[in-house]
């Protein structure tokens, strides 16, 4: 391992760019980085830290920006705060200000802000007595983000998984949809809660994982239900029917082997269904209102929708892995690019019509799931960072750190740390930019979700980026104006009157969980993570819980619920070479694990008949149980995994592998393993009775206040723990989703 950091000059250059020259695993422990990994970090702000005379250069220099200058990139006003942003205290008396607001007013001020701005991100500029000037984003916030209205369930599931019999061999929007008015009219749910939906980067296989997109401003196309494409019922060329009667036929059997035949879901045998489908659909003229519509769009997503339309045009003809393009197409604003998007003009327009109708469906499913009474809607998750070979890096590319990616230090459930392989945005880029790759990135995504939950909100804050070619031990954190991020995030939501779920398990900075709660962001709470680490080690009991929160039994990554209490999970590491430790160490462990929770689940009455045994010799009931107990606590929001309504026992994604267990590629199935289609499931009598449980206020299990109804004030105000996990805030594998 490289020497850790001991030069003051190099220590003090690092802190005044954010770079972190330690951290801190446990309340108790200091680790100090390594000095390669900071002066890594600091040549990708474009500091060079590689001699001592390099360090003692830019130490002068950036002493001397920030003594001179008036302003910084991006000042936070709160509203509600009488005390406006600090900076502007330290403005020599006189400072004339001028402000130019997001809405085409200009407004005057001396010294401080002028009163009665608009909620908006706003540019000021200060003129000192001395004449000299300053420049900067103002970002008018309210003070929290929208709540919840009162406490409701909802169901969680990868969309790719949930197939119905018109699907065309993965889940779509159409399924989408049909589960949220199910769910909202016939099961009281609340919301919907589904993977990333962004935009693939399209291989030879195609990276299946969610969290590692193409692009995160712009929804995947292979999400769409080719049928409910308005132009789709208007072709009629003879030829391009005939071939549109095949397609739908491949389809079918595409859909059969899934769900008939056990096979995996094969995201890019649909694609290239739907694909060539779409070419023949678009050749279809829009309609005056829908093409009035459709240049709206353009017009609104602007430079963002042009670069990213242009990068799969561009992806088509020279492959995805834009580093391999021809030199002069690898920058996004040559001369090169512009006559490659002319010269590929409907190619781009093909892919800019694609990005507008996956938006158009996910509005129209978002208005399902509302008109179905559902109080939240679709719940969208918000991926911590991209692909590096994808549409949003190559566009961005002055807004990525060169050279870095995205990871995690080690802990106690990866002793090596974790690398990524996602770019991370550059900090002061973005606070050049008012943060606007950022402030455009939330506004699309809040046009169609009820609720955002974001990967790894602690990235709000800070990330820990490793240099590319050194190990994830050799890595150091960098931090972010959180103020600025979070004051866009209550800003964006509000606007569309959505909700924000962060994410917060792992390894968590003192403070954050606080200041998350204290702006109305929702934590996550997981049931098999919530101990008293501080005391017994003990299951937290569920008035113990903290209030702002979405509960579950368990996630995308981990095991679910049937697995965890019959320990299939630890047969099936174990079958994979995953286990540390001897198998009968970890059976023992996960069985005396689900025991303890299971006692405590009896002492409060939550299962209907105890069973006389190990875990899960009552399998269903003990499932429900689980879910009661989730009642119990003060939560907000209740999650219920939907496959374990039907007693599916096979994780989505196993972390720790990659070809030697089927991630992101599984359909929901039941407790042997039998794919179950959409259609099957809202007819399941377990899965009917699981979310009766939730619905049912009557149930004398449920009772103790446990109905879903407002949260009174008292629990709604209630403060979180230090951490909803282990020692330090451990609290799960850190890691994207």
């Amino acid at each position: 391992m490289a020497a850790a950091l001991d030069d003051e000059e190099l220590a003090r250059l690092a802190e005044l760019h954010g770079v972190a020259t330690s951290y801190r695993p446990a309340p108790d422990r200091t680790v100090a980085v390594p000095a390669c990994a900071v002066v890594a970090a600091l040549a990708a702000l474009g500091v060079d830290a590689g001699t001592p005379s390099a360090v003692r250069t830019a130490l002068a220099a950036r002493e001397r920006e920030l003594r001179e200058r008036l302003l910084p990139p991006t000042l936070v006003h709160w509203a509600g705060d009488a005390r406006g942003p600090a900076a502007l205290a330290a403005l020599p008396p006189g400072t004339r200000l001028h402000v130019e607001t997001e809405q085409g007013e200009e407004r005057e001020g001396t010294q401080g802000l002028p009163e009665g701005l608009p909620q908006g991100v706003h540019r000021v500029t200060a003129t000192a007595p001395d004449g000299r000037t300053g420049h900067a984003f103002l970002i008018v916030a309210p003070d929290r983000l929208p709540a919840p209205a009162g406490r409701s369930y909802g169901l969680l599931v990868q969309l790719y998984s949930l197939l119905s019999r018109r699907s065309w061999g993965m889940g779509d929007i159409g399924d989408l949809a049909e589960l949220a008015g199910w769910a909202g009219r016939t099961a009281g749910a609340g919301f919907v809660q589904v993977n990333p939906l962004h935009a693939a980067v399209p291989g030879a296989p195609t990276d299946p994982s969610p969290y590692r997109p193409s692009s995160r401003r712009f929804p995947d196309p292979v999400h769409l239900r080719i049928e409910e494409v308005p132009e789709f019922a208007y072709v009629t060329d003879v030829a391009d029917q005939s071939r549109l009667r095949t397609l739908l036929e491949r389809a079918d059997r595409l859909r059969a082997d899934v769900l008939d035949k056990g096979a995996l879901i094969d995201r890019d045998a649909v694609w290239e269904l739907k694909r060539e489908a779409l070419e023949l659909v678009l050749r279809v003229p829009l309609g005056p209102g829908r093409q009035a519509a459709y240049d709206a769009f353009r017009a609104e997503e602007g430079r963002a929708l042009e670069d990213h339309a242009t990068w799969c045009a561009l992806a088509e003809a020279h492959g995805s892995q834009w580093q391999r393009w021809p030199e002069a197409l690898r920058d996004p604003r040559s001369a090169e690019t512009a006559r490659a998007r002319a010269e590929l003009a409907g190619r781009v327009d093909f892919h800019a019509r694609l990005a507008w109708l996956t938006d158009g469906q996910l509005r129209a499913a978002q208005r399902a799931a509302r008109e179905a009474g559902m109080t939240v809607g679709i719940v969208h998750d918000l991926a911590v960072g991209v692909h590096p070979e994808g549409a949003d890096a190559w566009a961005q590319q002055d807004h990525f750190a060169a050279g870095m990616s995205i990871g995690a230090p080690p802990d106690a459930f990866n002793a090596r740390g974790q690398d990524w392989g996602l770019p991370p945005w550059r900090p002061d880029r973005l606070a050049a930019s008012g943060h606007a790759p950022y402030r455009h990135l939330l506004r699309a995504l809040f046009r169609y979700a009820g609720a955002v939950r974001i990967d790894h909100v602690m990235g709000l804050f800070r990330l820990w980026w490793v240099p590319q070619g050194n190990p994830p031990t050799e890595g150091t954190y960098v931090h972010y104006d959180a103020d600025a991020m979070l004051a866009l995030l209550a800003l964006e939501a509000s606007r569309a009157g959505s909700v924000v779920i962060g994410e917060d398990l792992g390894t968590v900075e003192p403070g954050v969980r606080e200041t998350l709660q204290r702006r109305g962001v929702l934590g996550t709470s997981v049931l098999w993570f919530e101990r008293d680490w501080e005391g017994d080690g003990r299951p937290l009991p569920p008035d113990r819980w903290r209030a702002d929160c979405l509960a579950t039994a368990t996630t995308h990554d981990l095991p679910p619920t049937a697995s965890r209490l019959t320990g299939d999970h630890v047969d099936l590491r174990d079958r994979l070479g995953l286990l540390t430790r001897p198998a009968a160490d970890e059976r023992a462990e996960a069985t005396a694990d689900a025991a303890e929770w299971l006692a405590l689940l009896g002492s409060l009455g939550l299962l209907d008949s105890p069973a006389a045994g190990p875990p899960g010799t009552d399998e269903e009931a003990e499932v429900q149980g689980v879910h009661r107990f989730l009642l119990r606590t003060p939560a907000r929001l209740i999650g219920v995994w939907l496959p374990d309504g039907v007693g599916d026992r096979r994780p989505q994604n196993l972390p720790g592998t990659w070809d030697q267990y089927p991630n992101w590629r599984l359909p929901v199935a039941d407790a042997q393993g039998r794919p179950v289609p959409l259609e099957e499931l809202t007819a399941s009598p377990r899965l009917r009775a699981l979310l009766e449980v939730l619905r049912d206020p009557a149930d004398p299990a449920n009772a103790a206040g446990s109905a879903f109804a407002a949260v009174t004030a008292d629990t709604a105000d209630r403060p979180g723990r230090v951490g909803p996990g282990g020692p330090a805030g451990l609290a799960g594998p850190a890691g994207p989703g």
